[in-house]
């Protein structure tokens, strides 16, 4: 091989790269805006300019802007609000957030059947027993009277009461933001939100009194600021929903209620 040749090869060998990636209009405006908020550049509860104007400082169409901000919202970056003095405004990326969207992925995983009741009431259970404990350590005063309050308002109310499942929830979710942990709150709220457990419970007068008195117990544990008694009232309280949820589901065949 000649001289010339080798060179050639090593010139040829050293080339830089230049090309890189193009991405489409909606991507580019997507990862501008994205940056945007991540960056601090937008802040919780700042309003984005309108469409006519970000497409006009993008150079591209509405039609472009509308699907990057749908993009945005579905990732719970920011939220859309309706009306006069309504617009696109920066999401605050907290547990709430977080769980809405793992909380739609698991709901169409449930739909299309890739998943199953079972496992999302499954996955909860586990995940709220180290939430529990995480309270015991973490929470402050203003927490437990948050807790203490969504306690006493479900005991005014009977079982058959439409708001007994949402008190429900906001009772478990509370605990997982106690915790201070908020990816193990964003997965507690997501799958508790999902689940939905007092849905499948036939509701009599005799489980709404032991549940309560459970809720009694892991309140109190967390109050004391007792990690070992959370953990083992939050494992009763799991417990005794999953073996009447099981009976309930049998006695139906196995159709939710």
């Amino acid at each position: 091989m000649s001289n010339s040749t080798r060179g050639g090869d090593t010139h040829r060998s050293q080339t830089p790269i230049l090309g890189q990636k193009v991405l489409r209009p909606r991507q580019q405006v997507e990862d501008a805006l994205r940056k945007a908020v991540l960056d601090g550049q937008l802040r919780t509860g700042d309003r984005l300019p309108p469409e006519t104007e970000l497409a006009r400082q993008f150079s591209v169409s509405r039609p472009t802007i509308r699907e990057a901000l749908s993009a945005l919202e579905t990732q719970g970056l920011i939220r859309k609000v309706p009306g006069a003095g309504g617009g696109s405004f920066v999401q605050a990326v907290d547990y709430t957030a977080l769980g809405e969207v793992v909380q739609e992925s698991m709901h169409n995983l449930l739909r299309l059947g890739s998943v199953s009741f079972h496992e999302v009431a499954m996955a909860r259970q586990h995940l709220e027993i180290p939430v529990a404990v995480l309270a015991a350590t973490n929470r402050t005063d203003a927490d437990l009277k948050e807790l203490r309050a969504i306690h006493a308002d479900m005991k005014r109310r009977t079982v058959g009461d439409p708001l007994i499942a949402e008190l429900d929830a906001q009772f478990h979710i509370t605990i997982a933001r106690m915790s201070g942990n908020r990816i193990l709150a964003a997965l507690v709220y997501a799958l508790h939100r999902e689940s939905e457990p007092v849905g499948y419970l036939d509701l009599t007068p005799e489980l709404g009194r032991d549940t309560f008195a459970q809720h009694q117990r892991i309140i109190k544990a967390i109050a004391d600021r007792d990690p070992e008694a959370a953990e083992r009232a939050i494992i009763e309280h799991l417990s005794y929903l999953r073996d009447h949820i099981r009976i309930n589901m049998d006695a139906n065949e196995g159709v939710p209620v």
